[in-house]
């Protein structure tokens, strides 16, 4: 009988500070953002893609002018490899080597430049975005406001998104700025 009361009694506790804490969290106020679609969709972000995409282009350019000079190389190789010397052939190819060799280098460059660049750009927009996430948060009294795409985030209610309001707030500090 006294394990039963010792029972009870835990069990009263635990239940009160569940229903406590539940209680709690009613009164919290809890937004949520997308933070890529904010980056897409906002005048900034939009400017930096632009600004990507044409580094982009320049590279493949070059990148291009290489593949063709490449190309034309390995067909003068194989249309030639009948009438060199040996040694002529050999020379050639590794010529060839070592050109495709520096194709290979530009590119691995170019895809890391790219990437450092695409960092950067995020770098850039990503504190001023917060900025705004924060004046929300502190105008509007959220508890807090968390990015739909963290891990960890398995649900998140539609009603509760500030995304769009917060990409027109951040294109108003961004055309401010301007």
């Amino acid at each position: 009988m006294k394990r039963y009361g010792i029972l009870v009694f835990t069990f009263v506790v635990v239940l009160s500070i569940v229903l406590s804490g539940s209680y709690a969290l009613a009164g919290d106020r809890i937004g949520f953002i997308d933070l890529r679609k904010i980056m897409i969709q906002s005048k900034a972000g939009k400017t930096a893609s632009l600004e990507f995409r044409k580094a982009v282009e320049k590279d493949k350019v070059v990148i291009q002018g290489k593949e063709a000079e490449l190309k034309k190389l390995k067909e003068e190789l194989e249309k030639q490899r009948l009438i060199l010397t040996p040694d002529a052939v050999k020379e050639k190819e590794l010529d060839y080597q070592r050109k495709f060799r520096d194709y290979q280098r530009m590119v691995k460059d170019s895809n890391e430049e790219l990437k450092l660049k695409d960092q950067e750009l995020s770098r850039q927009l990503i504190p001023e975005i917060l900025k705004v996430v924060n004046a929300i948060g502190e105008k509007e009294n959220y508890t807090m406001i968390l990015d739909v795409n963290t891990q960890g985030l398995a649900y998140h209610s539609g009603e509760n998104d500030i995304t769009d309001k917060v990409v027109k707030k951040f294109d108003k500090s961004y055309e401010a700025k301007k």
